[in-house]
């Protein structure tokens, strides 16, 4: 598997930024802090975003986020995007959080327009990982969608105790509290996460795209709402998903015992 993963490494497209920036997040000349590229070969509708702002530990600046969310508009509706990889190129570590330095220098009004931004943009990545809520220990309160993600994922009382303490989690811990689905040991170059992610993207990546779609649909929005709700939303999911060709094509494959070929139509 490691050989395989390291020649389809090798067919990809370079990474890019969104637009030429000569600024970062602290007012600092550095380079793009968020930058895309699209693999290629048998990896080729897996598209990754690379978060690089090594001097902060990627945490989430105002430029940083505006880059994301301008990274995550401009492929939103790009076709030819099956799955979408969140890459770190800060070694041993993802995302830091919220900017606390840079936070420390927003008046009132300011925060709740940046809060309200970070809520936007983790809608947009529809992620519940998390890793350690330590908004507490610094006077501050989970502001971008902790406090109603958490709950759903783990319960009431024990996310209370996760946010009332600021407690940091290991990756074991996480895993063992089903706050993340795998927990793998690192290697020397500090990426296995990515590796078993890219395993994960490279499982998705045959799959029926509208399908898999409507089923992120039908899953983040049927757990908003109470279960006739959520029935309702699967139903009207289901009924977008009959019509398509990929649906026939898959039905063709099974009768005549050969393997799918997905067009996302």
């Amino acid at each position: 598997m490691q050989h395989a993963l390291t020649s389809a490494l090798r067919l990809t497209l370079p990474w890019r930024p969104l637009r030429a920036r000569s600024y970062a997040s602290d007012g600092a000349a550095r380079g793009p802090e968020i930058q895309v590229r699209a693999l290629a070969g048998p990896d080729k509708g897996i598209t990754e975003i690379l978060m690089n702002r090594p001097h902060a530990r990627n945490a989430l600046g105002n430029v940083f986020v505006n880059e994301l969310l301008e990274a995550l508009a401009q492929l939103w509706n790009d076709k030819q995007v099956r799955v979408l990889l969140f890459r770190s190129g800060v070694k041993g570590v993802f995302c830091a959080g919220a900017d606390l330095k840079e936070r420390e220098q927003m008046n009132e009004a300011e925060v709740g327009v940046f809060v309200q931004r970070l809520r936007g943009l983790m809608n947009e990545i529809a992620s519940s990982a998390v890793m350690g809520l330590i908004e507490t220990t610094r006077g501050l309160l989970p502001g971008a969608g902790g406090t109603q993600r958490l709950p759903r994922c783990l319960g009431v009382a024990l996310a209370k105790e996760l946010i009332f303490t600021g407690r940091r989690l290991s990756g074991m811990q996480a895993q063992a509290l089903g706050l993340v689905n795998h927990a793998v040991a690192q290697n020397k170059e500090g990426d296995a996460a990515y590796h078993r992610a890219r395993e994960l993207a490279q499982e998705i990546l045959p799959q029926a795209p509208i399908a898999v779609r409507l089923g992120k649909v039908a899953i983040d929005r049927g757990m908003e709402v109470d279960i006739a709700s959520g029935m309702a939303i699967e139903g009207i999911c289901y009924a977008q998903n009959i019509p398509t060709r990929d649906r026939l094509e898959g039905m063709a494959a099974f009768r005549e015992k050969r393997p799918p070929r997905f067009v996302g139509e």
